[in-house]
């Protein structure tokens, strides 16, 4: 059975099992190998893509639940023109990554933070950016949701989001 969906703003159809992780799905039949196989329990955030504008970890998401909805991934961000997202431009300009293997779900829960609260303040950030980081990027990762939001980046009040 097929299970028809839109992906990247272009309509997919997919032909595995309907239980299928929505990950899988798009990694093997799709291309779209930026969106990352971390942990597999939907623990780390790897596996981070939006389902109707959601953030959800495609990793334990069936594919089945996507059906006649739009899923973006780190792939579709970019505008028509080619132009990178402002948290794509903004983990660039900061130098955010140092193995990359996060980032992309880093990427997506930071785009879907700055879509609900805007100007996330670094509370905000802290209990909202839950993906793991086994470099410990968390600093730069605050700096560059702050620079895409057009605030400046200051040293953190507290100690949180991994900083130690």
């Amino acid at each position: 059975m097929a299970i028809t969906a839109t992906v990247n703003g272009k309509p997919v159809s997919f032909t595995g099992e309907p239980d299928t992780p929505l990950l899988w799905a798009v990694r093997e039949e799709l291309g779209l190998t930026g969106t990352k196989f971390g942990c597999g329990i939907a623990a780390c955030g790897a596996c981070s893509v939006h389902v109707d504008g959601e953030l959800v970890r495609s990793c334990s998401l069936p594919v089945s639940e996507v059906a006649g909805k739009a899923v973006t991934t780190i792939e579709g961000l970019k505008g028509a023109d080619g132009t990178l997202h402002a948290v794509q431009q903004a983990w660039i300009d900061i130098q955010v990554p140092q193995c990359g293997y996060c980032q992309s779900g880093q990427i997506m829960a930071a785009v879907a933070l700055i879509k609900r609260a805007g100007k996330p303040s670094h509370d905000q950030i802290d209990e909202v950016m839950t993906n793991l980081c086994r470099c410990g990027t968390y600093p730069r990762i605050r700096e560059a949701i702050l620079k895409a939001t057009g605030q400046a980046a200051e040293k953190a009040p507290s100690a949180a989001m991994g900083d130690a």
